[in-house]
């Protein structure tokens, strides 16, 4: 009996070596070996369970020398624990844009006197970390600018690289996520949609007067009665209201409020185009509201700034921190996706007290886009191309004299194409624009610019 077994211990090893490659090969061979009468079944039964024990203990030493999981997919390189508990998503992205002759929004008769440049610059490099830990539902984010944009007679260092974006959520529960940090505040569609994920080359004119781009604060969010009629969606916070990356001088804070319904029950992410060919209507309906009263009139990813015209009052306020103005700002939105077609517009409305003198200055403006894929409607086209088009309006005060009102207009046809199926990730986009300025002087001037850009995530 000794013998039987030790020729099946033997003819059992002769295969181990390819065990990992052909898992059934030692069972194999002990089947075949009770089958000639060499072994009995129990004496096949325990050669069995010796090697599952085995093959169990090489799995496991396996799985300690690399517990982490490796893969690709739409939000970068992902790392992965065995037990799914942490996960890290390693993204990286950048926009190469030309542009003639003037890569900036004019707002000044002046602005469109100057001298025409063509402008080749990286506009956008970022890399984009984000994951959970210890649960799904903690999830965490932060984005580096590693190379901003600068004029030529700015300092060096406002191209260094910094933070941009770092966030907590605290996402158990769909219906309210609790969100603290720095990032694009959920005020209005157009901001918050990526830079990486927009129609054209760039943001409409009303974006830089009417944003309030990213704050330091916490955030409720969820969504209440999903795939129904009355399905919402809601953000409300308080923040600092000094923009990203400053501490606040006063005991201000910026409040921020927004409701969208959802009246097809299905809500839309924040991007623009359908490149994701949507299959079934989906549209939403939004409102929103903020206020703040601090030294800025406006904000962008550098920070807390002021539009031309305006200066941070000379008194002090009552606490000793920097003179005020009083923003109070709402808008209005809609947005439509459905197989191919693709429409979202803002109407914005903003009040800026100086609280020195009491004057309030009024904006009003906004915008309006669609695109469509004419592949879906004539085959002949090629499917990676979508036209679009977009107007946008803007009444504000004249930086050069306050008191006195300028219009601005922006009239934009666009192409997208989307390269090897990557939607978003790599695309080229080229546009071309035509900017009027009504100033209230009663003289009136106008340009046309074009550019064109490659935006490509790996």
């Amino acid at each position: 009996m000794f013998n039987k077994i030790l020729v099946a211990a033997v003819a059992s090893a002769t295969l181990a070596l390819s065990a990992n490659v052909y898992a059934d090969s030692t069972q194999d061979l002990i089947d075949a070996l009770i089958t000639k009468g060499v072994l009995t079944e129990d004496e096949g039964a325990l050669l069995a369970k010796g090697r599952k024990a085995e093959k169990k203990a090489m799995d496991k030493k396996a799985g300690t020398s690399l517990p982490i999981k490796l893969s690709h997919g739409k939000k970068g390189f992902r790392f992965e624990t065995e037990d799914g508990k942490f996960q890290t998503n390693l993204l990286w992205r950048a926009q190469l844009r030309f542009t003639t002759p003037d890569n900036g929004d004019p707002r000044q008769i002046s602005n469109f006197n100057d001298n025409s440049q063509n402008t080749f610059e990286g506009r956008r490099l970022r890399m984009k970390i984000g994951g959970h830990a210890y649960e799904p539902w903690l999830k965490y984010y932060f984005e580096v600018d590693l190379q901003p944009g600068r004029e030529v007679d700015d300092s060096s260092s406002n191209a260094s690289a910094r933070v941009i974006d770092w966030r907590i959520d605290v996402a158990k529960y769909k219906e309210a996520t609790l969100r603290v940090g720095q990032w694009k505040i959920n005020y209005n569609r157009e901001r918050v949609d990526s830079s990486g994920k927009q129609q054209f080359v760039e943001r409409s004119i009303a974006n830089e007067i009417f944003t309030i781009d990213r704050q330091v604060g916490a955030q409720l969010t969820g969504r209440l009665f999903k795939e129904t009629p009355m399905d919402i969606n809601y953000w409300a916070g308080v923040y600092t209201g000094e923009g990203r990356g400053v501490e606040n001088p006063d005991n201000n804070l910026m409040t921020m409020a927004r409701v969208q319904w959802n009246p097809n029950g299905r809500s839309l992410k924040w991007q623009q185009t359908d490149v994701d060919f949507t299959e079934k209507p989906t549209s939403s309906i939004s409102f929103a509201m903020a206020s703040n009263t601090g030294a800025c009139t406006k904000w962008s990813s550098s920070g807390c700034g002021n539009l031309g015209g305006f200066t941070s009052p000379s008194r002090a306020s009552a606490d000793g921190g920097p003179g005020t103005y009083k923003v109070n700002q709402w808008t209005q939105g809609s947005a439509f996706k459905y197989r191919g077609f693709s429409w979202q517009q803002e109407y914005h409305d903003k009040e800026v007290t100086d609280e020195a003198t009491g004057i309030t200055y009024d904006f009003d403006g906004g915008y309006a886009q669609a695109g469509y894929f004419f592949h879906y409607l004539m085959p002949a086209v090629p499917k990676e191309l979508e036209l679009a088009a977009r107007y946008a309006r803007v009444n504000e005060p004249n930086p050069g004299a306050i008191t006195f009102e300028n219009e601005r207009e922006e009239f934009t046809m666009g192409a997208n194409w989307f390269l090897f199926g990557a939607g978003h990730n790599n695309k080229i986009t080229t546009d071309v624009t035509r900017l009027t300025l009504d100033d209230s002087s009663g003289e009136s001037a106008d340009e046309t610019r074009f550019r064109v850009q490659w935006d490509v995530t790996f």
